[in-house]
């Protein structure tokens, strides 16, 4: 046993001894020797407006160390303070802190500039001062939330009554039309998380880190699913459409955190005409995701009490809350393309949920050949292109 041991640390030891000797060496510092400039890469986490004060912070993105020199405001230069002092090593981090008298509502040009003279741009396009933690914008993050995911999936729950007494062929229209509008949402929620990925440094590679997430989503709600209908099978059988309805709701109630981070973010960063017209966009979005919720339910002819309707809506819409709050107080890139992305993989696995679902008694071409399926999901994309339009 130890014999083994050791031969399987013997590796990762001299794997560590090598990567420990390339970063004492410096090989490639060698290569570059002195004629070289430093590769100089500065990285705005995130600005913030506080009365009479810029508070930003920068991250150093680059492998050589960067110094900051100064300070630009407007194409002027003012003084400032950073808490972790002014020489930042590879990832290192620090926050500047510039007394300047901001015009709430105007447009300002912070310039941070190194001593090679480099300089690194951020606009605020709209100063607006940023929301802090407190009881009246937690008030208000969780009425945006209730209005743009609580309320409108509840709304799209009440589709319920109706949607229970179609026909098989209407039921497969609207399971078609579910598949429709959750195939937009995840097109829009990947294009998203692939744009955040793509503004994160370089060191994180954003866009890796999105695929890794979205897989990681996709296997864990396939193997949720799998328990959930093990369970199900003991306790009551036949109630497929509620594990699908269950699945439904979490993947969207994902989605909808995403939608929350996005709304709160906006707010946050002082991009309140684009935050307003987040909430109307997705307002009307989220009301077709509650008849989406409740497709699954219809074509099982499942009883469902108001109370499990109730459940499945706050299961879809309270995650829209909590993407709010934290969009708007501790707003981080990284955690925003991990949440897009988890969203994402949640609802690539709902959607092949319901397409194996339709396919039980046969093959996905002969499903998509019938006329009620090919109408549900033209119909689908269509309801959710023209509601996004209001999104921009």
């Amino acid at each position: 046993m130890t014999r083994r041991l050791f031969l399987g640390v013997l590796p990762l030891a001299l794997l560590a001894a090598l990567l420990v000797l390339i970063v004492r060496s410096g090989p490639t510092d060698l290569v570059r020797g002195d004629n070289y400039p430093p590769v100089e890469r500065l990285m705005f986490q995130r600005v913030v407006l506080e009365p009479g004060f810029i508070v930003a912070s920068v991250l150093n993105d680059g492998p050589d160390q960067v110094t900051i020199a100064q300070v630009q405001v407007d194409e002027a230069f003012w003084t400032f303070t950073a808490d972790s002092g002014v020489e930042l090593g590879h990832l290192s981090r620090t926050t500047l802190r510039i007394p300047y008298p901001w015009v709430d509502g105007e447009a300002h040009l912070f310039k941070v500039l190194t001593s090679t003279g480099t300089a690194f741009e951020h606009e605020i396009a709209v100063a607006v001062e940023t929301p802090t933690p407190g009881i009246r914008f937690f008030g208000i993050f969780t009425l945006i939330g209730l209005y743009v995911g609580v309320i409108p999936v509840a709304i799209g729950l009440l589709w319920f009554p109706f949607v229970k007494r179609l026909s098989v062929g209407a039921t497969d229209f609207l399971l078609a039309l579910t598949v429709g509008l959750l195939a937009f949402l995840l097109v829009d929620g990947a294009s998203e998380g692939l744009e955040s990925a793509g503004m994160l440094p370089e060191s994180f590679q954003g866009v890796v880190l999105f695929a890794l997430a979205a897989a990681g989503a996709y296997l864990l709600l396939e193997g949720v699913g799998a328990w959930l209908r093990a369970r199900r099978q003991k306790v009551d059988a036949g109630r497929d459409g509620w594990v699908l309805a269950l699945l439904i709701a979490v993947g969207i109630g994902l989605h909808n955190f995403g939608e929350g981070l996005a709304i709160g973010s906006a707010f946050a960063l002082g991009e309140a005409a684009l935050g307003t017209l987040l909430i109307v966009g997705f307002t009307l979005h989220n009301t077709t995701e509650g008849l989406a919720i409740v497709a699954p339910l219809a074509r099982d002819r499942e009883r469902v009490s108001v109370a499990d309707l109730a459940k499945l809506g706050l299961i879809g819409g309270v995650p829209t809350i909590a993407g709010a709050w934290v969009g708007g107080f501790v707003y981080s890139p990284v955690w925003s393309v991990l949440f897009l992305a988890i969203g994402v993989g949640a609802i690539a696995q709902v959607v092949g949920q319901i397409v194996r679902q339709m396919t039980r008694e046969g093959s996905v071409a002969r499903m998509l050949a019938t006329g009620p399926v090919l109408a549900g999901l033209f119909a689908g994309f269509a309801v959710m292109y023209v509601t996004g339009m209001l999104v921009g």
